[in-house]
């Protein structure tokens, strides 16, 4: 699969794309028994009791048939058309998710970098725990990162509540959908149950010019297991 220009356009100005239904149903009963599988055994998730979020980095290194996913052609053509033929993995997060995740983003860079394919294994809306995001938060000239204001701090600026900001989309998705974004868009979950199933993918550019290396070593240095308490051994399992 292929993003169309109107979809690619959309991506770039807005930071995030919604797109339903792109597993099958069979396909999604083998990556929610993969996915549980590993959070269960690998990431203390058979312990999980809802009174907070319950992680693991990375996730699909550890389920040989979760790794298909990065040769999957329709995520492969996908990741390609944002980031080049060339984009490298770099991990990523699996998760039971209990209550809200307030408003943050997972990164800044200069230009496009990186991007987070997020997997969604329960029906979401918008008041049980969907994916916010903030459109066009991702551009460095957002007034959400040039001005001194940020939707977390909404209740003290605005006296609004974090899930009411003005401007904030909600993407409700299914099991088989992708919601696919910048880690520079501003994003957030409100009125999620406590066993919220979802993981990722970080897919990046892949650094050519000095400057272009320097910034994958600080990305992988940054997102590594190690950086978030899981000590594998380095940035992939075997």
């Amino acid at each position: 699969m292929h993003l169309t220009e109107q979809q690619l356009n959309f991506f770039h100005t807005f930071g995030f794309i919604h797109i339903p239904q792109l597993f099958q149903p069979d396909e999604v009963t083998w990556i929610i028994e993969e996915f549980e599988h590993v959070l269960d055994t690998y990431g203390k998730g058979d312990g999980h009791d809802g009174s907070q979020r319950t992680m693991i980095v990375p996730t699909i290194d550890h389920s040989e048939k979760l790794c298909t996913l990065l040769d999957d052609p329709r995520v492969v053509g996908i990741a390609s058309d944002i980031l080049g033929d060339d984009f490298n993995y770099a991990s990523g997060d699996g998760n039971y998710y209990s209550g809200d995740t307030g408003w943050h983003a997972d990164g800044g860079y200069p230009e496009i970098f990186a991007i987070k394919i997020a997997y969604y294994l329960d029906p979401l809306r918008r008041d049980t725990g969907c994916l916010r995001v903030m459109p066009g938060s991702h551009r460095p000239d957002s007034f959400w990162r040039t001005g001194n204001v940020a939707p977390r701090d909404s209740e003290e600026l605005w006296g609004v509540p974090p899930s009411e900001v003005p401007g904030n989309v909600a993407l409700e998705t299914n099991p088989g959908d992708l919601a696919i974004f910048y880690h520079d868009t501003f994003h957030a979950s409100f009125g999620g149950s406590e066993r919220r199933r979802m993981f990722t993918m970080n897919l990046i550019k892949q650094g050519v010019t000095e400057e272009g290396i320097a910034r994958v070593d600080q990305y992988l240095r940054h997102h590594c297991p190690v950086a978030h308490g899981f000590k594998i051994g380095g940035m992939y399992t075997d």
